[in-house]
């Protein structure tokens, strides 16, 4: 079923009454496998990760114009879903947060645009994904060694947000109950 978003500069228009729950966190998480089976649990639409398809096709080094190609895939991915969703939230696996920090990281600056755009989208909830899981090489991954630095990153970047967040650790099952336990405690508010 096509949909329709109405762009007016960088105004679009969504349904704000679907609360949106962002999985995020350093690389090999978890994230996406989070996302689905959430989703599944849940019986509710979930937003992919841009970044993820968007990487995989590139033939040179990533640059500030990537960054903010996906950022657009990402809010255009968040609204499509949140348009023709009609449960009570979605799960996102990820944010557009992680643009800031990869920029920031790998380029040295974040496009204004970016910067601007994180206050005013917020999500109602995180789960920041511990590093407590064994390293899965990917060849879309960089920094099996930093995953500590990067997990101290987005704490410090979910905080200037002043974000509701929650880490969400533990293996296998017991990691998705985990999840299961803070989204059930968040809808109950």
């Amino acid at each position: 079923m096509p949909t329709k978003a109405i762009w007016i500069g960088e105004k679009h228009t969504v349904n704000k009454n679907i609360k949106k729950i962002a999985i995020v966190g350093p690389e090999s998480t978890g994230k996406s496998t989070m996302s689905k089976l959430l989703a599944n649990h849940y019986n509710v639409s979930w937003v992919p990760e841009y970044a993820r398809y968007y990487c995989a096709n590139l033939k040179a080094p990533y640059s500030l114009q990537d960054e903010l190609n996906m950022y657009y895939g990402q809010i255009a991915l968040e609204d499509a879903v949140l348009n023709i969703t009609k449960g009570e939230f979605v799960i996102c696996d990820t944010t557009f947060i992680t643009v800031k920090i990869w920029s920031d990281e790998m380029l040295g600056e974040t496009p204004e645009l970016v910067l601007d755009a994180l206050p005013k989208r917020p999500y109602d909830l995180y789960l920041l994904m511990d590093i407590d899981l064994p390293w899965q090489d990917d060849p879309l991954r960089d920094f099996p060694n930093q995953r500590e630095y990067f997990m101290e990153i987005w704490h410090k970047e979910l905080k200037a947000l002043n974000a509701n967040y929650k880490v969400i650790g533990g293996t296998g099952e017991q990691r998705q109950q985990n999840a299961i336990d803070v989204i059930d405690d968040f809808l109950a508010l």
